[in-house]
């Protein structure tokens, strides 16, 4: 399925947003790189569809009414084998905020190097249009906001300057004893997110808001490890509905 069927489908499932799943298909169509994953519709199928990924896994719930997964104890990261794997969606399904929700399955997906943890987003601003974000995650974005925002389209310049100006800059470049991660993987992605033909021009008028958080960063490349898409609410017709 195409990122616009994707979006489409949603639309007519009367969905605010895309799953993650069908998230990381979109981000993928525009060259952005995603964990190999499988969906599984519950504990009985997961040994079996897990063949062909490695563990050690990260499993999530996928629901339309969970979107903050961690909070409902919806997200296990480390998992260490299939076994576990189906033992840990068993686990997960009898949680009271998962038990109560629509499920629409389980996304299963192969843990990312370890990284440094970036945050790119957007957002649809009603007098400028597309704008695109990246900022350093964890407590640099939660408590600093260490962000960084330019109008779409972006150029490689403007993605170079975003970087410049994040306060906890010189991290990217190994301070502190930390390794330096690869600053053009990032660049990369905020071109294909907010640049001329990127993921925010493209589906402007669908996407209200982007927020691929972490995105994982090391010294070779970058994946983006959670996404979460809204879409824009559709025009109301003549008789006021949607």
């Amino acid at each position: 399925m195409s990122g616009s069927e994707a979006i489409a489908e949603a639309r007519k499932q009367g969905r605010a947003a895309l799953d993650e799943a069908a998230g990381k298909r979109l981000l993928e169509s525009f060259g952005i790189p995603v964990p190999r994953s499988v969906m599984v519709s519950d504990a009985a199928r997961a040994t079996g569809a897990l063949a062909g990924i490695r563990p050690p896994y990260a499993v999530k719930v996928v629901s339309p009414d969970i979107l903050h997964k961690s909070d409902a104890g919806g997200v296990r990261l480390g998992v260490r084998d299939r076994e576990e794997a189906a033992l840990t969606i068993g686990e997960m399904a009898q949680l009271p905020g998962v038990r109560q929700a629509r499920v629409d399955g389980y996304l299963v997906e192969e843990m990312a190097p370890a990284g440094q943890e970036i945050v790119v987003g957007g957002l649809r601003d009603p007098q400028f249009g597309p704008l695109v974000m990246v900022g350093l995650g964890g407590i640099f974005v939660e408590v600093l906001a260490d962000v960084a925002f330019r109008i779409c389209p972006i150029t490689r310049v403007d993605a170079e300057e975003m970087l410049s100006e994040l306060k906890g800059a010189a991290l990217l470049d190994g301070a502190r004893g930390r390794k330096a991660v690869s600053r053009s993987a990032i660049l990369e992605v905020l071109l294909k997110v907010g640049g001329d033909g990127g993921l925010l021009m493209v589906h402007a008028q669908d996407i209200e808001e982007l927020d691929i958080n972490p995105l994982i960063v090391s010294e070779s490349g970058a994946v983006a490890v959670d996404a979460r898409l809204i879409l824009t609410q559709p025009p109301m017709d003549a008789d006021g509905r949607r």
